[in-house]
């Protein structure tokens, strides 16, 4: 009787100190939850969404210690994640996804960053715009040119038969008006009078060796050079500022196309004050004369 008295008070004590064991095991400020059934439930804290943004950037900086191609992997296969005999050649890895079980929970957020070349890529988008746009700027530049080149040549065409056309009915004036003079004595005395000099002039080859249309051609390509530096300048600073107020993709090659077109049009700026310099160095730019009075009134000095 003694003995089943103690037998039944040693075990209403250990049942006693597993209670006590279990209660204290279970973390303080977490009230123990309990089912319909009666049945314990473990309690769960939601994932907070700035520590899942450190874990995965902390799990970015573990992955850059390995080949790019483990993420590639992992990323494909996530049940590599929990195979311990292939995560021991990782030990840093394996350590890592041990102590954020997780990652292989949510695979998907967690290697975001890593990139399969299968799929597009972060920066797809930017160079599949670069793509279009160089080939847009290929064939408009393509185009350009051929019109350049057609436009030239029609008009050296035109010009050339104009040019034929003209040399060859003064030339044949010219024969038929000296055939009328006897001698050559006539002749000079026709061509020092006012009506001589002007049927002179008119020839399609100009007879009068001044310079003034050499003068004329560096000033025309110096304007030329200064408006084409100031529309381009200003093409590129307009494209910069662009490049200031669209998407992230878009910026990048209006900044580049606008730094072009500046530089572009500082050269024809630059080009034009170094042609100016030079043309006024070498004497093609002379300083126009006053008119005289006798030229203004149109009378000659006695």
């Amino acid at each position: 009787m003694i003995g089943q008295n103690l037998r039944t008070w040693m075990v209403a004590s250990l049942l006693a100190a597993s209670a006590a064991t279990g209660a204290r095991s279970q973390p303080a400020g977490i009230p123990a939850q309990t089912g319909a059934d009666g049945g314990a439930v473990s309690a769960r804290t939601p994932i907070d969404e700035a520590s899942a943004e450190e874990t995965r950037e902390k799990l970015r900086e573990v992955l850059r210690r390995y080949p790019p191609d483990l993420g590639r992997v992992l990323k494909l296969d996530p049940a590599l994640m929990t195979n311990e005999s292939y995560m021991t050649a990782y030990p840093a890895l394996h350590a890592f996804l041990a102590h954020h079980p997780e990652v292989a929970r949510t695979p998907d957020f967690y290697l975001q960053s890593v990139w399969i070349p299968s799929e597009k890529g972060p920066d797809s988008a930017a160079v599949e715009l670069w793509e279009n746009m160089l080939g847009g700027l290929g064939g408009l530049l393509v185009f350009g040119v051929v019109t350049t080149v057609l436009v030239w040549l029609v008009k050296t065409i035109i010009e050339q038969r104009r040019w034929n056309r003209l040399s060859k009915v003064q030339t044949e004036v010219h024969g038929k008006l000296l055939d009328r003079f006897a001698s050559n004595e006539d002749l000079l005395a026709y061509m020092q009078t006012s009506s001589g000099k002007r049927f002179l002039e008119a020839a399609p080859i100009s007879v009068d060796a001044s310079p003034s249309r050499g003068v004329s051609a560096p000033v025309g390509r110096i304007l030329w050079s200064v408006q084409a530096g100031v529309v381009l300048s200003t093409l590129g600073i307009g494209l910069q500022l662009v490049s200031r107020h669209v998407v992230k993709e878009v910026a990048p090659p209006l900044f580049v196309m606008g730094v072009v077109a500046l530089s572009i049009g500082v050269g024809f700026v630059v080009s034009a004050i170094v042609a100016y310099a030079l043309s006024r160095r070498l004497g093609l730019l002379e300083p126009s004369r006053p008119a005289l009075k006798g030229e203004e009134s149109g009378s000659a000095p006695a």
